[in-house]
């Protein structure tokens, strides 16, 4: 006999309590950018984003495999993320449908690398692509931040599947 303990399988998770569970965790909004080949701007909605590293200063966000902006963050150099401000909920909205261009119609201006960044963002920060890995149903791409820019206000926060304010922060 083994003094082991032995691991019983574990039971699959449902995807919905998963999400769910998930939501449980407050996160801020981002929109990823990217500039295609030739040139035309792509982003899309993501809350999955964290700083990884301080040296070399380096950021990750999850990308959906099917996601159509993904094919163009696996092609390009450059990328950029956009840390929406507590009244840019509508710019997330838009941002997170599908299968339509997600810049029509809304205002940007190119960054040193040229990549899209979003007038009113709480903060941006201009990437080059470190690595990326692909896990389960999303690529975690890894960036390394060559430029960040932000202002004062406050950012909007997404729980529990839908957008919040944040009570009594002074926005600092």
């Amino acid at each position: 006999m083994s003094s082991k303990a032995h691991k019983a399988p574990s039971p699959g998770i449902d995807k919905a309590t998963f999400c769910r569970t998930c939501a449980k965790f407050p996160t801020g909004v981002t929109i990823v950018t990217v500039l295609d080949a030739e040139g035309s701007p792509h982003g899309m909605t993501a809350s999955s984003f964290t700083s990884v590293s301080l040296d070399p200063p380096l950021v990750l966000v999850c990308v959906d495999h099917r996601a159509t902006v993904l094919q163009h963050l696996r092609r390009s150099h450059h990328l950029a993320i956009n840390v929406l401000s507590e009244g840019q909920h509508d710019l997330s909205a838009h941002f997170a449908r599908r299968g339509q261009d997600r810049f029509d119609g809304v205002e940007w201006y190119a960054g040193r690398e040229g990549v899209p960044l979003i007038p009113g963002a709480l903060a941006s920060l201009e990437c080059r692509m470190h690595r990326m890995v692909d896990v389960g149903d999303h690529a975690i791409l890894i960036a390394e931040v060559l430029g960040v820019s932000h202002r004062e206000g406050r950012p909007l926060v997404y729980y529990g599947s839908g957008y919040h304010k944040l009570d009594g922060v002074n926005g600092g």
